[in-house]
């Protein structure tokens, strides 16, 4: 049965989803972002975000980098 992709987090724009990929992907996490040009042309999160999509079997661990990573932040 194939991995089906599932989307894991939701940014407000563009950029912020590329940090985050590229963030995902120093772990060994291969990811995608989606809905990019929605994020680009409407920059209200109302109207759209960029959204975070991995593979479903590492989405439980890629969660837990992205929160780990706001934690540090805060």
């Amino acid at each position: 049965m194939a991995d089906k992709l599932v989307t894991i987090a939701q940014f407000p724009s563009y950029i912020d989803a590329e940090m985050a990929k590229q963030l995902l992907a120093d772990f060994g996490i291969k990811s995608v972002v989606t809905d990019q040009n929605v994020a680009n042309v409407y920059s209200m999160p109302a109207f759209g975000l960029a959204s975070l999509q991995t593979f479903e079997s590492q989405a439980k661990r890629a969660q837990e980098i992205l929160e780990s990573q706001e934690r540090q932040e805060q």
